[in-house]
């Protein structure tokens, strides 16, 4: 029986032996498959409408650019909707039970009055639907390579205030003509801007430094956040290496709630590094909304300050929730991707080189936190870099590394449906641009060959051009 017993359990073994050995063989194919290096990506199996790939909305209405990311959890979404109502608040003078600490000067009232339907507005000056900001400074730059504030007005001009306090100063907007004639006889009329300061509430410096600035769009921003900084620098080429004419570089900017200097992805001139910082700011400089990150009234120093020792005015929660508000904004899809037009239009943007600056694929960076803004390929049409856009567009004010004549290039997804979310929309820095063959005429410096090759294009290919910009 013993023996019996034995040979029953060596055969056990054996058999056992001889699944793992045919086991082991079945999955080495598998097992080489995930080691080899990972084949090019197939584009037949690819939507080219997922602008922001998993935080893509499908909706070509005037509300496209104000949902939140499908699939995010509870905790999330009660995150985006406290944001989301709290970007529709007006702010009021203090004191007030609820949305207290509005001035004593500022720039508006609420988000949502410069950011109409979480998208870009009106370029006018001096009223609560102005989408307009007017940023100053004097020659110099500050500890940390900044622009240096002009005294009395600080960094923004704040060109309303609360009752009984005397704005900053006012604002007026003109325009000029400037013809441009194609080859084929179409003529387009450029508004050439010019601004003047009135009524400073005290007389401003003999050389000061000015620059306007249209709010921008706030969709997808969660997704421009987590492209890594080595993903940008390697579309940089500062010394202009290839000798394309195309030399973008980063902007690196002091973060001021965290302490260090840090790549800038955000505003007009890539001036902000985070999400956050650059919502703070703004209840800071455009309300004059005290918050964790500035608790400091913007008109301290100034004869405007109303003296009061007050407490942070904003609520951290509030802060954080619009913060993770427009972090969590979806992108609207692309539209019509199969029309022939669109297609050919593509083709264009690509061969007169758009595509170098207006980077149309970018990988996102790993966030294990939130699935949806991780590893994501997504179609934003910017490069994140600064670039030199010529004397044309030049604002002449240094902002950190950017020079008086560079800009960030802006992202163009979701731009085709500026009409629906805005009415009439307006183009550039500051709206200057009312139709894209303006916004296109207007480049210069880096931009210069694109622009003359689109001068030089037949009319159908423009049109086909433009189609294929306002498809995004």
């Amino acid at each position: 029986m013993f023996r019996m017993a034995m040979f029953v359990h060596t055969m056990t073994k054996i058999k056992i032996r001889k699944v793992y050995i045919v086991t082991a063989l079945l999955c080495l194919p598998v097992f080489l498959m995930m080691c080899r290096k990972a084949d090019q990506f197939d584009e037949t199996q690819y939507d080219p409408r997922l602008s922001g790939g998993l935080a893509t909305v499908f909706d070509e209405t005037s509300r496209a650019f104000g949902h939140e990311i499908d699939g995010m959890n509870e905790a999330d979404i009660h995150a985006h909707e406290v944001g989301d109502r709290s970007v529709e608040q007006t702010f009021v003078t203090a004191p007030a039970p609820v949305n207290s600490g509005l001035g004593p000067v500022f720039s508006n009232v609420s988000c949502i009055s410069c950011h109409h339907n979480d998208g870009k507005g009106s370029p006018t000056s001096g009223f609560v639907n102005s989408s307009m900001l007017f940023r100053l400074s004097i020659l110099g730059t500050d500890a940390h390579g900044g622009p240096l504030p002009v005294p009395g007005f600080g960094l923004q001009l704040q060109d309303l205030a609360t009752f009984g306090v005397t704005p900053e100063a006012k604002v007026a907007i003109s325009y000029s003509n400037q013809i441009i004639t194609f080859p084929d006889g179409e003529i387009v009329t450029l508004r050439v801007p010019a601004y003047t300061i009135n009524n400073p509430y005290t007389p401003l410096p003999g050389t000061y430094l000015f620059s306007p600035r249209m709010a921008p769009p706030f969709f997808g921003l969660g997704l421009l956040q987590n492209i890594s900084e080595t993903t940008i620098l390697s579309h940089a080429d500062e010394t202009d290496s290839d000798g394309d004419g195309i030399s973008g570089k980063a902007n690196y900017v002091w973060d001021a709630y965290l302490n260090k200097t840090m790549i800038g992805r955000f505003g007009m001139k890539a001036n902000t590094a985070t999400i956050l910082t650059q919502v703070a700011a703004a209840y800071s400089q455009d309300m004059g909304v005290t918050n964790y990150l500035f608790p400091t009234e913007s008109s301290f120093g100034q004869p405007q300050y109303d003296n009061r020792n007050d407490d942070t005015e904003l609520q951290d929660s509030v802060l954080n929730g619009v913060a993770f508000y427009i972090k969590s904004l979806a992108v609207p899809a692309r539209r019509n991707v199969l029309d022939p037009v669109n297609i050919s239009g593509e083709q264009i943007f690509k061969q007169i080189n758009c595509s170098s600056c207006h980077l149309p694929t970018v990988q996102t960076g790993v966030d294990v936190t939130f699935p949806q803004l991780s590893n994501q390929r997504i179609h934003p049409y910017t490069d994140l870099l600064l670039h030199d856009m010529g004397a044309g567009l030049a604002d002449n004010r240094p902002d950190f590394l950017a020079t008086g004549s560079e800009w960030k290039t802006p992202a163009l997804w979701g731009i085709g449906l500026f009409e629906r979310t805005n009415g009439t929309p307006f183009y550039l820095h500051d709206g200057r641009a009312r139709t894209i063959e303006e916004a296109i005429l207007w480049h210069g410096g880096e931009a210069e060959t694109s622009k003359n090759k689109f001068k030089e294009l037949s009319t159908s290919d423009r049109k086909a051009l433009v189609k294929f910009i306002k498809s995004l």
